[in-house]
């Protein structure tokens, strides 16, 4: 058997068919989340109610489960989780579970954005331009090195939280103060691990966006780069897109996972005006740009399991077919699980 768990499942509910149809009748699709109500867990074959990822027990909680349920391939879908489950990745190996999730330095610098930044320019890989003091950004304008509007975020962040977009001086001053203020009574609090630096100023650029996928095989080791280009959004996640051919892009993303050895797929964001582009964010997990891939002749779950299990992967697996436009829809499911 070959059980997959997808935990802090929520929405993903086309993960979890994935899944089930990549295992083809070998194993169960499991889900996790704190609210017996979220939607992936009405369609997987075994649901279950966990705490929520700060409360003390929800790791020893995931592992029993893990255990008790013979799961084999373990899948994160919450930032948040990131960090805590790559440092216990050994507790999951010692009873038989895989956590696909990359090193404690991978995941870390991903989540900093600041890092990323500085990650990002090592590897010669454009990005805007980012201070991470208010008095450099400041000094940044005055000589004119960037302009407004500008982007004020949380360094560590996720699901376009607390992002502000200043035109002036005085709104920027505010919206520092205001962004430090919300980041206090928020749940990123615990994980911004520095207090005096925990906002960014960045330079907003504009353009066409895209999205990559960047997969690594369950060693790290480069394997392919998918790209989509975003017709629309919705609340900080892609809605529409077009699968495209970009070698540019493609380049850019066997730099960044030929570097970086992040597991399985990396979710990333760029702009491109013209023959110039910029990587915004790296996200080491499925993200939410991925169910366009998939719908375009990729299988990512299939592949992960072939390598967890050793198999051979079909190539097919790892092709995407250009100009496939793709929109997501709600539907409704029966909660079940209450």
């Amino acid at each position: 058997m070959i059980n997959v768990l997808l935990t802090c499942a929520g929405r993903r509910n086309y993960l979890v068919e994935y899944f089930r149809q990549a295992l083809a009748g070998r194993g169960q699709v499991f889900a996790s989340d704190a609210a017996l109500s979220a939607p992936a867990l009405q369609e997987a074959d075994r649901a279950f109610l966990v705490p929520a990822v700060t409360d003390p027990e929800y790791f020893n909680v995931l592992l029993a489960l893990c255990r008790e349920h013979q799961v084999r391939l373990l899948f994160s879908l919450n930032d948040l989780e990131l960090p805590h489950l790559s440092r216990q990745r050994y507790q999951f190996l010692a009873v038989g579970t895989i956590p696909v999730v990359s090193s404690p330095t991978v995941i870390d610098l991903c989540f900093d954005k600041w890092a990323t930044w500085n990650f990002l320019r090592e590897i010669d890989v454009p990005t805007p331009l980012t201070f991470i003091s208010l008095t450099e950004a400041q000094a940044a304008l005055a000589c004119c090195e960037m302009d407004f509007p500008l982007v004020i975020k949380p360094r560590w962040g996720t699901a376009s939280f607390g992002i502000d977009y200043p035109e002036s001086t005085e709104e920027m001053a505010l919206s520092w103060e205001l962004g430090r203020m919300r980041l206090q009574r928020s749940y990123l609090l615990a994980a911004s691990t520095d207090q005096e630096s925990c906002l960014i100023a960045q330079e907003k650029v504009t353009g066409t966006e895209y999205g990559l996928d960047i997969v690594n095989d369950l060693e790290g080791r480069y394997v392919t780069t998918f790209v989509k280009r975003k017709l629309a959004m919705r609340a900080g996640e892609t809605d529409k897109a077009i699968t495209v051919r970009h070698p540019a892009l493609e380049a850019i993303g066997r730099r960044i996972g030929e570097a970086l050895k992040h597991i399985g797929n990396l979710d990333c964001d760029v702009f491109v005006d013209g023959e110039r582009f910029w990587v915004l964010e790296l996200n080491p997990r499925f993200g939410g740009g991925y169910p366009f891939t998939h719908r375009a002749g990729a299988n990512l779950p299939a592949a992960l399991i072939a390598w967890a299990q050793g198999e051979t992967v079909d190539p097919g697996w790892l092709v995407m077919q250009p100009d496939v436009a793709t929109a997501k829809c709600d539907r409704l499911v029966e909660i079940v699980n209450l």
